[in-house]
């Protein structure tokens, strides 16, 4: 059993594939741990559609234990995070807690042994980032991060087979829209603390950014420029409603992308997420969730290239490859469903590009 997913609910939306198993059950054994972020659903989903068994939940809020435990009755009741790091049959512990101390519990796991997996944002200053490169160096241990909307959507999979049998050239520019529906009254307080959920280029940018490496084939970027703004919810000061931000890879490629916390209520999904990847032979554009006023549901592929106009529609048809190639990457110690380089390098440019976009505006923060 599994968490289901509500489109239109971004907190909790937790995406389902067909399970394609690359363990026998027992054979990896994960935990999770820190039930702050809906997306918690997502990363036990994704890990459990690959076989992976999932013995314990742990999480101080007893009212968010119960919750998960009723998803996945399959795993145990953990009474403290103790118990689960030193169980030596759990690999890997997964988590998506208060964003600001993701790291400090990402050490605390890979101290004890145990590979790492993280939502994104996986880290909110550079100091962080800091310790979590020294203590990987230190144990060997991996620091995955949940980008889910690349890794977790249908389309982006397909995007990226595309890209990679050179269906529209070389890419040199993206062009990434991430909007979600707010539901203020239904955020925790840490949601609208800007030290704690990072500011919104570190927090729902970090997709974007990670995207435009991805499918740029860029090791590193410059940001040209980066701006966020509290258009509208002036009564949550720390909170961004609005980010945009430019980019420079080191390939010479272009990036730009906007988030924002505007989607408005009449809108079937919590959030019209765009991708528009441009090559020197033609471009692809992807409709993540929803083709407006048109087909309801994702995995909407649409590309232009020398041979003609093409539409794919992909859900349900490509799955999401990252889950199982992560398992046996924490097996084989390889890196092929993400590098660790990659997973540091857009949580780097995400709190750089928060960082100047804070200091334009003058944002001193607290602490």
């Amino acid at each position: 059993m599994s968490a289901k997913v509500n489109a239109a609910d971004g907190m909790n939306y937790a995406p389902q594939g067909k399970p394609n198993p690359v363990v026998k059950q027992g054979e990896f054994v994960f935990a999770a741990i820190g039930l702050d972020h809906g997306h918690i659903g997502g990363q036990c989903n994704g890990l459990i559609e690959a076989g992976a068994t999932l013995k314990y939940i742990y999480d101080p809020d007893a009212d968010k234990l119960e919750r998960y435990l009723k998803m996945y009755p399959q795993a145990k009741r953990a009474n403290s995070e103790e118990e689960v790091l030193s169980d030596p049959e759990v690999k890997l512990v997964t988590s998506a807690n208060i964003s600001s101390e993701r790291c400090a519990l990402g050490l605390r796991v890979m101290e004890a042994g145990k590979d790492y997996f993280t939502d994104k944002a996986p880290l909110t200053t550079l100091e962080q980032l800091d310790q979590a490169k020294a203590m990987v160096k230190k144990t060997g241990k991996k620091y995955g991060v949940y980008y889910s909307e690349r890794l977790h959507v249908e389309s982006a999979v397909y995007a990226g087979q595309l890209v990679a049998d050179g269906a529209i050239g070389k890419v040199v520019q993206t062009i990434g829209m991430g909007p979600h529906r707010l539901s203020a009254n239904m955020r925790p307080a840490w949601f609208f603390e800007r030290e704690q959920y990072g500011g919104i280029l570190c927090d729902i940018g970090s997709h974007q950014i990670e995207q435009f490496l991805f499918y740029t084939g860029a090791k590193d970027a410059t940001i040209v420029a980066a701006n966020i703004e509290n258009y509208n919810n002036k009564n949550y000061p720390g909170l961004d409603d609005f980010g945009d931000c430019t980019l420079v890879g080191d390939n010479e490629t272009t990036g730009y992308f906007r988030v924002d916390w505007f989607t408005p209520d009449g809108l079937s999904v919590w959030g019209d997420g765009r991708l528009f990847i441009l090559g020197t032979k033609g471009y692809i554009e992807l409709r993540k969730y929803v083709d407006i006023a048109q087909k309801q549901g994702g995995g909407h592929v649409y590309m232009a290239n020398d041979k003609g106009e093409f539409y794919f529609d992909v859900s349900g048809k490509v799955g999401h490859p990252f889950f199982g190639q992560f398992v046996l990457d924490c097996i084989n110690r390889t890196e092929n469903a993400m590098t660790q380089e990659h997973a540091f390098k857009a949580a780097e440019i995400c709190v750089k590009a928060q960082m100047k976009a804070e200091q334009e505006k003058g944002i001193l923060r607290k602490g």
